[in-house]
């Protein structure tokens, strides 16, 4: 295509711009919004985040990675070009937080406040990636929206995480209440699938690359705390389409499966759909973290209120997601190792 009118095709599309783009759910998303016909701009500083997350979209014209934080002066101007602006930037994963509180707030708090303080200079339609965890401590049946958030005492430093992503929650819909900025909050309940790192203490990968590897799962706690796990291409699907109306605008809504599971039971389906001869280890808490560690035990969301709105179902089972990260974890230990056998 001539240079002008590939310019000219480029400058008719949609421009989303996603924060954390080279991240585990940044990255399936860009690659959702590319298929529906957008020009993608991804922002990562590849902190969590990899270039081997995006790796097979550096080839298409209507695709930019940025690599930066949002926080540097200047990054969050391209934002002003954008039709949509997703923000999934932000400190994840367990052990890396609990290894770096003070960073891991701050990164939560100021980058969101960045990247609204940008978009309601333009008025793009926007929306905030939040997390389950802003509920806090168990409850005794499935989180709705509309629920009081109960985290544990400051002083169980494990709810700063939970706490950091609830303030941006409110600095999401002030902005929202005082600008008329179009954002919507998601919160997202486990998402799992290919591309998510283990590096971080996320549960799936990490029981897939233990066993087959021939190694113990190692299971933090007694492992009856339970928790509901959903397909990644289920979740870009669902941001997608809360981002496409304006009835969805200055609403909050969960986004997961309803399909329980212990941590201990999701451990055994590992290891049956591996075939792996691996044993289970349950180590305590205070041996796994850092002093002031807690958890809740039930994570369940209620998505009547996401399900009534645009009709989602997660498509994919619980059993269709280990299958699908065991296929990738083969794949990508074999590029490692093309001799090693499973």
């Amino acid at each position: 295509m001539p240079d002008q009118a590939r310019h000219d095709a480029i400058g008719n599309m949609k421009h989303a711009v996603i924060t954390g783009g080279a991240g585990f759910i940044g990255s399936h998303l860009a690659e959702f919004l590319l298929e529906k016909g957008y020009r993608v701009s991804a922002i990562d500083n590849l902190v969590t985040g990899s270039r081997e997350n995006v790796a097979h979209l550096a080839g298409q014209g209507n695709f930019e990675l940025i690599e930066a934080d949002i926080n540097s002066e200047g990054v969050m101007e391209i934002a002003s070009e954008a039709d949509e602006v997703y923000h999934l930037a932000a400190s994840v994963g367990v052990k890396q937080i609990m290894q770096n509180l003070v960073s891991s707030m701050l990164n939560n708090i100021d980058g969101t406040a960045k990247v609204l303080e940008q978009v309601a200079k333009t008025g793009a339609r926007t929306l905030v990636v939040s997390t389950s965890e802003v509920y806090g401590r168990c409850a005794d049946k499935p989180s709705k929206e509309t629920d009081d958030l109960k985290m544990g005492e400051p002083i169980k430093t494990r709810w700063s995480y939970a706490c950091s992503k609830a303030l941006d929650e409110y600095l999401a819909l002030a902005y929202f209440h005082e600008h008329s900025l179009p954002v919507t909050v998601v919160r997202l309940f486990n998402t799992v699938g290919d591309r998510q790192s283990s590096a971080y203490g996320m549960v799936l990968p990490t029981f897939v690359k233990q066993a087959l590897s021939g190694q113990s799962l190692t299971i933090h706690g007694d492992g009856k705390q339970s928790r509901c796990f959903v397909y990644v291409k289920d979740v870009v699907n669902a941001l997608y389409e809360l981002m496409q109306r304006s009835d969805t605008v200055g609403e909050v809504y969960n986004v997961g499966s309803t399909e329980s599971v212990t941590i201990s039971e999701l451990a055994d389906r590992v290891l049956a759909l591996t075939g792996s001869g691996s044993l289970k280890q349950f180590i305590p808490y205070e041996q796994a973290y850092a002093h002031g560690f807690d958890d809740a035990y039930r994570r369940e969301p209620d998505i009547t209120k996401i399900n009534e709105r645009i009709g989602f179902e997660p498509r994919y089972s619980l059993n269709d997601i280990i299958k699908l990260v065991i296929e990738f974890e083969k794949a990508r230990q074999y590029q490692t190792d093309p001799v090693k056998q499973f």
